[in-house]
């Protein structure tokens, strides 16, 4: 009988087999999976996406967003066909507070059907973006809710099963922030684009056309498509000219597959303020941090000694894949592209910065986690399975099941409190988001989570072997009829089957 390490290594080193075989070269193998060598670029300062606060009408504030076609230019002289929201490569950042009721008005111009998904929001299943609200072509779908989030950074982006991955890969993403009252009287660094920097990385593969490679060979899909170039809010290589004497830079692991870790090139410590769903209670201090994709996290940079500072990712073994080693673990790095390094954002204090306030000691109130609420557990097992994907069928799978639309894979009663409690059964991490709630992590395999896991999530990293137990809360909304998803947050796992269903009714 095959083991799930020796089926997987097989599969993930298909490129390496065809090289021996003569079919492929190794350059060719390594190609194959995440794109070719990269274009020479120079550094250029950091794009800000755009603010868009909307417009007030009738009472309520109002976003008009477009789904279009672009041309950008990552490289100079270098064209590349992508999608954008109200421009040629992801949207703008959209801005609104907590209590407001919203509304998007979105519509569809790329040539095929797409969805919205306001990732990390509480809002009503109809109004969630997931793949039920489908925006054909030339369409206009306008969805309304009231902000019922903390103050934090959210995200959008397509939703539209099985085109998630290539949808999101070309573009269709975008920011949001909302605020709130209690943060507002932090006095935390909060000039957007000034000292409140926000950074999207993606990984992207480019062909010697400029064009993005999207692969769907099955190396790229078993361990997600990743790129040998990092884009920046679609900046290669950026710099930032600081003004101030403290940065609190928004940071979203929007890359389609690939684990970020994060820290300053001279390991200078920064403070960590801010999870997926909100502020912490407490800022802490450390030098890295890990983010799968779609997590998001707030940090604060002091910049009072004058020194230039590289934030940078660092290569992990194995990164998102645990298990390995050796020098089979080395090749699979090499080959996925887990041996790469990345210089995310260079900044250059300027010579005159004024002084920022201090951060609070106390940030925020956090109800404390209480599992004796919950009327319920469930349970979720990720799994990967080898054979399927050899023949042609569905080998990604939440307990033993791959998404059907038309099956409601679980029920929750409004208004209840549940543990969730979530076991990886495959060689792989698995980044696990849940539509609708903003949850707490109780514990590890028992153990009580990290600082960084102590605040609001919607999205958390399971790794193999291991059984990660949450808590939720299903307030306010039920509907029998409409669902939200549950899923690897992968966007090629969740387009290739790693995804459930759930309703929650009164």
């Amino acid at each position: 009988m095959i083991s799930r390490r020796t089926a997987l290594t097989g599969l993930l080193l298909g490129g390496v087999g065809l090289a021996s075989a003569g079919i492929l070269s190794s350059r060719d193998a390594r190609r194959w999976i995440f794109g070719s060598p990269t274009f020479a670029a120079e550094p250029k300062p950091l794009a800000i996406p755009k603010s868009l606060t909307g417009e007030v009408r009738d009472g309520v504030r109002t976003y008009d967003l477009g789904l279009q076609k672009g041309i950008s230019q990552f490289f100079n002289g270098v064209e590349t066909p992508t999608l954008g929201i109200n421009g040629a490569y992801l949207g703008p950042t959209l801005k609104m507070r907590a209590g407001e009721l919203v509304r998007m008005n979105v519509t569809n111009r790329i040539g095929e059907p797409s969805t919205l998904h306001w990732h990390g929001f509480h809002l009503p299943a109809s109004a969630d973006g997931g793949p039920h609200q489908v925006i054909a072509d030339g369409a206009t779908w306008s969805p309304q809710f009231t902000v019922k989030q903390r103050a934090s950074m959210f995200w959008y982006h397509s939703h539209m099963v099985p085109r998630t991955g290539p949808q999101v890969y070309q573009g269709l993403a975008g920011l949001i922030y909302v605020d709130d009252d209690e943060t507002a009287r932090l006095d935390l660094p909060s000039d957007y684009g000034v000292d409140d920097i926000p950074l999207v990385l993606q990984d992207r593969a480019f062909d010697s056309d400029g064009s993005l490679i999207y692969s769907t060979s099955m190396p790229s899909v078993m361990m997600g498509m990743r790129g040998n170039v990092l884009l920046v809010n679609g900046t290669v290589r950026p710099y930032f000219e600081a003004r101030t004497s403290k940065l609190r830079l928004r940071i979203l692991n929007g890359s389609n597959a690939r684990f970020h870790t994060i820290g300053f090139a001279d390991g200078r410590t920064f403070q960590h303020i801010g999870t997926d769903g909100g502020l912490l209670e407490r800022p802490f201090e450390t030098s890295r941090i890990t983010l799968a994709p779609a997590e998001r996290a707030q940090i604060v940079v002091d910049l009072d000694d004058g020194r230039p500072a590289l934030l940078r990712t660092f290569a992990a073994a194995n990164a998102g894949m645990r298990g390995g080693g050796g020098m089979m673990g080395g090749m699979m790095e090499g080959m996925m592209g887990d041996d790469l390094t990345f210089d995310v954002l260079d900044i250059r204090p300027g010579a005159q910065r004024p002084k920022s306030a201090p951060l609070p000691d106390r940030l925020v109130s956090l109800e404390r986690p209480d599992p004796s609420r919950a009327v319920n557990t469930r349970r979720f097992v990720l799994q990967m399975g080898m054979g399927g994907m050899m023949m042609g069928g569905g080998s990604f799978a939440i307990n033993g099941k791959t998404m059907d639309m038309n099956r409601i894979d679980e029920a929750v009663r409004v208004g209840t409190t549940e543990i969730w409690q979530i076991e990886n059964a495959s060689m792989m991490s698995h980044p696990f988001h849940i539509h609708n709630v903003q949850f707490r992590v109780l514990d590890r395999n028992g153990a009580p989570p990290a600082p960084g896991e102590t605040g609001l999530k919607d999205t958390v990293v399971v790794a193999p072997s291991e059984r990660v137990r949450l808590l939720l809360n299903f307030a306010d909304y039920s509907d029998p009829d409409s669902p939200y998803m549950y899923h690897c947050h992968i966007l090629e796992h969740e387009d290739a089957g790693m995804m459930g269903q759930f309703v929650v009714t009164a």
